[in-house]
């Protein structure tokens, strides 16, 4: 079966750490080329748009968008409407609307789109969600609490609308959330606290339940320095689950568990593949539609201005 040519939009730094490895590791697929303002990839035809590369590229088959959200609606667009499957890294969009309108298309056209969420494919949330499945969750906690000048130095889209400011990590715990834990889960609450020169959110603590009344509390804060913190507590009646290290690391009554080496983007790319193979596409936005939630329900609370 003849692989899949891979056109890549957006050649940041995710893109370099995750996507192109992946990409290499990733039976079924061959990246063609890759379209970016400012940045080339070796080995492979380069253009500065995506506009550009599907007029040079005519035989893609598959676009993967790895641009800021707020561009990415417009870009998947084009893409649908020349026929070519798409993989669109999280979020899928910069508002729920966008992405359905996106699935819709889709659809019509009959093509893959693929709404990417890496962190369900980190080592160890497969075997969380198998244990939440066999043990009656009682109560959930979130805490994601990381550096945003570590990990987004001089990256200003994500101070803007549609940036989503501390939910573009946050969003990583909702995916995982969504899930492991086996039902809907809704916002009860929420309060976002917005640099007082910024347009997003730099924290965030939001209360939610599962539609069986489980609670769930979740803290987001882009302020921590020193050690990272990515964790997911459950309690069962007596019993404890923690998903540390962005899912990655799975401790059951204190007792660590063996787990397998990380594989999060060779995980999406595989199940891309399987998708365009089959020709069906998978758009779940739980993880999206409870940060919309939040921006309509929360309570804003300024602070300090936030200056990288």
């Amino acid at each position: 079966m003849r692989a899949i040519r891979l056109g890549l939009v957006g050649l940041g730094k995710i893109a370099r750490d995750q996507h192109l490895p992946a990409i290499t590791a990733t039976n079924g697929i061959d990246l063609v080329a890759v379209a970016s303002r400012n940045a080339t990839a070796q080995s492979v035809n380069n253009y500065p748009d995506l506009t550009a590369m599907l007029a040079g590229e005519p035989d893609l088959d598959a676009i993967v968008l790895c641009q800021p959200p707020q561009a990415r609606y417009a870009a998947a667009l084009i893409a649908l409407a020349a026929g070519k499957h798409v993989f669109l890294e999280k979020p899928p969009g910069a508002t729920v609307s966008e992405a359905q309108a996106l699935g819709a298309l889709a659809a019509e056209q009959g093509v893959t789109l693929f709404a990417s969420w890496h962190s369900r494919y980190a080592a160890a949330v497969s075997t969380a969600k198998g244990w939440v499945a066999a043990n009656a969750p009682r109560r959930v906690r979130i805490d994601w609490k990381e550096d945003v000048r570590h990990w987004h130095p001089g990256q200003q889209w994500i101070w803007e609308p549609g940036g989503f400011g501390v939910f573009d990590p946050g969003i990583n715990a909702l995916s995982i959330l969504t899930e492991v834990i086996g039902v809907p889960v809704r916002l009860v609450d929420a309060d976002l606290d917005k640099p007082a020169n910024r347009q997003t959110p730099i924290a965030a603590r939001l209360m939610l339940e599962t539609a069986n009344g489980v609670p769930i509390h979740a803290e987001f804060d882009w302020r921590q320095t020193g050690p990272q913190t990515w964790d997911i507590m459950v309690e069962t009646g007596g019993k404890t689950l923690i998903l540390s290290d962005g899912g990655n690391r799975l401790t059951i009554e204190g007792i660590p568990q063996s787990i397998e080496h990380e594989a999060e983007y060779p995980g999406l790319y595989r199940r891309f593949v399987d998708l365009v193979r089959a020709r069906q596409s998978d758009i779940d936005l739980a993880p999206l539609q409870i940060v919309a939630d939040a921006f309509l329900r929360g309570r804003w609370h300024s602070t300090e201005a936030f200056v990288d």
